[in-house]
């Protein structure tokens, strides 16, 4: 799965709609919206980050 398809599942997850996404990152929207449409490519290392703080704060499920 491409890194875009995981941040849109990721945000789809947590229940949140792209403008919520982007402000509890703290991330610009349009940068949001270039990764989903993989315009931009995110590093992986910040999809990782961005998995492991939503995890922490239970807004998604831990995986094993």
């Amino acid at each position: 799965m491409s890194r875009g398809k995981e941040v849109k599942e990721l945000r789809t997850k947590m229940g949140m709609n792209r403008r919520e996404f982007s402000d509890y990152y703290g991330i610009p929207y349009r940068t949001v919206q270039d990764w989903e449409a993989e315009k931009r490519e995110l590093p992986d290392y910040l999809l990782r980050l961005l998995k492991y703080k939503a995890e922490m704060e239970h807004r998604i499920e831990m995986r094993s």
